[in-house]
């Protein structure tokens, strides 16, 4: 048996037990899909040990082949109404298993994707990630990560909300709470309920913030090596939703809520060696690779911002001053550029200050492991630091809109060598299917400035 993420974690050992001893009567079978949600199955606790432990589940493939709204779609070479939507098997990661105590009597454990002869599915999020995860081991690395996952938080409940069209929504705070404690306190039995919640579900919870926006807070858990960055990112996003229904409340992730500032995920990254041994650091300085991972970072950025920023509102997101960036420039510990270079040591590190709270962090960290593995494979050059404003620099920008990130993942070579042919055009499709449903739709802009005055 593997050795436990920590003592939070259960073993397959304490899962029987508990359920044994009736502490627990639901496990919470899960993946993550292409939007980053988590998809799966509720099972009686006694029928998942007799049945489920050894063997796995399986569910329709459609579920990396819909759109937001679970609506099948055209396009997609993995399942479609040709092939007949067949099953794929739900394989258990047994180094996933945790409580979620604020569901009683429930455990979780995540699932990696794979086909019904056991091959891995490479268009899951999952597998696109361990894949450069194996990509980096096979160099000697290690990749260590963090998300820091902005949200905005209301008093109006979520069918209440539905209901009303999103609009006139109570946020939980009136009034900017950057940094405020007193801002925090308003918010404090959600944020406390998360926090707690969230450590007994097996995360390292560092600290909680207010933010910019009116009712914005950021919750911040304990680096870990990337995938179980990854796992906790996809527990902690819906749990908050479910936390904060349970209290009569509402929150979003959304790229761009409203015209103020918007959501951000901003992913801090470094590598390690096999052994735990600092790589980015040498010497007191940046190390050679340190600055081939950036190069490789920075000449990816455009091809692969599609898997930063993947919907139609990420993009609404990008707009000078507002600390979410548009020009693809690093600076050392500074806010406006897209790669902010910080910390020193073993404290070296990326922040990638693009993706925003809607990421799927599985696709984002698979991105910046592999655009920083390309830089080191090919010895990139770093281009000199960027001091000042970015914003007024006159540099290349991130893609500005979808349709521009799209064509740049479709055509990029370098998305084709490191992703594959078949992940490149599963999720070129994904955009085309946002693309579609987004020209379609009508929007409250378009009515108000036209049904009476055009």
């Amino acid at each position: 048996m593997s050795q436990l993420r920590n003592d939070r974690h259960l073993s397959v050992h304490d899962l029987r037990r508990r359920i044994a001893e009736g502490d627990l009567d639901t496990v919470l079978v899960a993946f993550t899909d292409m939007q980053g949600r988590l998809q799966g199955k509720r099972m009686h606790a006694a029928y998942f040990v007799d049945h489920v432990l050894g063997a796995g589940t399986e569910g329709c493939n459609y579920l990396l082949s819909v759109d937001i709204d679970m609506n099948t779609v055209d396009g997609y070479a993995m399942a479609s109404w040709e092939s007949g939507y067949g099953d794929m098997e739900f394989a258990l990661d047994l180094d996933t298993i945790r409580l979620l105590p604020h569901l009683p009597g429930t455990a979780m454990v995540q699932c990696d994707l794979v086909t019904l002869d056991h091959g891995p599915v490479p268009q899951s999020p999952r597998t696109i990630l361990t894949t450069q995860l194996a990509r980096a081991a096979e160099l000697g690395y290690v990749a260590l990560a963090g998300t820091e996952l902005e949200f905005i938080a209301f008093k109006t409940p979520y069918e209440e909300a539905w209901s009303s069209g999103y609009r006139d929504l109570v946020p939980l705070n009136q009034y900017n709470v950057d940094y405020s404690v007193l801002g925090t306190s308003r918010a404090e039995p959600l944020l406390r309920a998360i926090r707690n919640h969230m450590y007994t579900a097996g995360m390292d919870v560092e600290s909680a913030k207010g933010e910019c926006n009116l009712g914005q807070h950021e919750i911040g858990f304990l680096y870990a090596d990337a995938l179980t960055t990854a796992d906790n990112h996809a527990v902690y996003k819906t749990a908050a939703k479910e936390i904060a229904a349970q209290q009569g409340m509402s929150l979003t992730f959304m790229a761009k809520y409203d015209q103020r500032e918007g959501n951000s995920c901003h992913i801090h990254l470094s590598l390690r060696g096999a052994d735990g041994e600092t790589v980015f650091w040498e010497d007191g300085a940046r190390s050679e690779l340190y600055d081939h991972f950036l190069a490789g970072l920075l000449a990816t950025m455009a091809d692969f911002t599609l898997l930063y920023a993947p919907n139609v509102n990420s993009y609404k997101r990008f707009a000078a001053g507002s600390f979410a960036p548009t020009t693809i420039a690093w600076g050392q510990d500074n806010r406006t550029c897209a790669l902010r270079v910080v910390g020193a040591g073993k404290g070296a590190r990326v922040e990638n200050r693009v993706p925003g709270g809607d990421v799927n962090p599985y696709l984002a960290l698979a991105a910046m492991i592999a655009g920083g593995l390309h830089g080191i494979e090919h010895r990139l050059e770093l281009p000199p630091e960027l001091t000042g404003n970015a914003y007024t620099s006159g540099l290349p920008t991130v893609p500005r809109t979808l349709l521009q990130a799209r064509d740049a993942f479709a055509g990029s070579a370098v998305a084709r060598q490191v992703f594959g042919d078949e992940v490149v055009d599963h999720y070129t499709n994904m955009a085309d299917v946002e693309l579609a449903a987004f020209d379609a739709a009508v929007t409250d802009w378009e009515l108000r400035r036209g049904f009476e005055r055009m």
